[in-house]
């Protein structure tokens, strides 16, 4: 029988996971208390839990994003994003994960004068620390929020290659997708790709609407029954993408429609691109397996 336990020693690889989306409630309150934040909705670790998985359960983007405010007004300090670092690398272990990609955005990390170069260095360092002492490799992902300025992408573009070799391994584009859609960020992933081969390139892609119809996570100008599939193949293709993130509903597409779409994709994106791009599905890894194993 296909155990909980089971599951959770097979190792496994986990390629979308955000840092400030996995904090332990007892760090979140202790970090607060160090760094003097008083917005938390509760001092309990058990029921700061109990809030953060209400509000990541609830359907809605900015519920689902308001516990966000929280870790990342925590995470301000070289120490406290160290430890976080290392404490997630301490997690991914205890869940049989051997190879991770954490991904965030520096410019949430700099309230208290930090620079973005800071904020790397010391995510790195936690990252590091976590991986000589569990075994588990962990590599970064740097994120440009789609809704600052064209420069933000610019930069963060630049702070990805700069760190190329010290454990960044993605430059990523975050944040709502309404009114920013991705081809309007085309010249961050071209100066990041002419300037190094090293970097893998994500757009996270939460295209879809959901069973009322209505637009999920902030889908952009394209909505899940127009034409995702041919736009995310061209993208792909464009940006030299590697990874598509949020991904899930993908899987809901009919096999007639991944086939259409297919057809009418050039056979040279076709065989460059598709059989290329790993799905990431994020948090929860074991509890998630284990439902899926038991439900087949």
């Amino acid at each position: 029988m296909l155990t909980t336990e089971i599951i959770r020693q097979m190792p496994k690889v986990a390629l979308h996971d955000h840092l400030d989306g996995g904090l332990r409630p007892q760090t979140v309150i202790e970090l607060a208390r160090e760094q003097g934040y008083r917005g938390l909705p509760t001092t309990d670790a058990g029921e700061l839990a109990k809030w953060f998985f209400h509000g990541a359960n609830k359907g809605s983007l900015p519920e689902y994003l308001a516990g966000f405010a929280h870790t990342c007004a925590v995470m301000q300090t070289p120490d406290a994003l160290e430890r976080v670092a290392f404490e997630m690398v301490e997690d991914m272990y205890n869940d049989g994960v051997c190879y991770i990609e954490t991904r965030f955005a520096p410019v949430f990390h700099t309230q208290k004068g930090l620079h973005w170069e800071d904020v790397v260095r010391a995510v790195l360092k936690g990252l590091e620390r976590g991986e000589h002492q569990f075994g588990v490799k962990a590599r970064l992902i740097i994120c440009a929020m789609r809704n600052l300025d064209s420069q933000h992408s610019l930069d963060m573009a630049q702070l990805a290659v700069d760190f190329r070799d010290r454990g960044v391994v993605g430059f990523d584009l975050a944040g709502e997708e309404g009114g920013y859609p991705a081809k309007n960020m085309l010249k961050p992933f071209t100066i990041a790709s002419a300037k190094t081969s090293t970097l893998r390139f994500m757009l996270a892609k939460p295209l879809a609407k959901n069973r009322s119809g209505k637009p999920c996570n902030g889908a952009g100008l394209i909505a899940l029954d127009t034409l995702p599939v041919l736009l995310t193949i061209w993208l792909c293709s464009t940006m030299k993408s590697s990874n598509l993130a949020h991904s899930r509903n993908m899987c809901s597409i009919s096999a007639f429609r991944w086939k259409s779409a297919y057809r009418q994709t050039s056979t040279q994106v076709r065989h460059a691109v598709l059989p290329n791009i790993p799905f990431g599905f994020s948090t929860k890894i074991v509890s998630a397996l284990h439902s899926i194993a038991t439900t087949v």
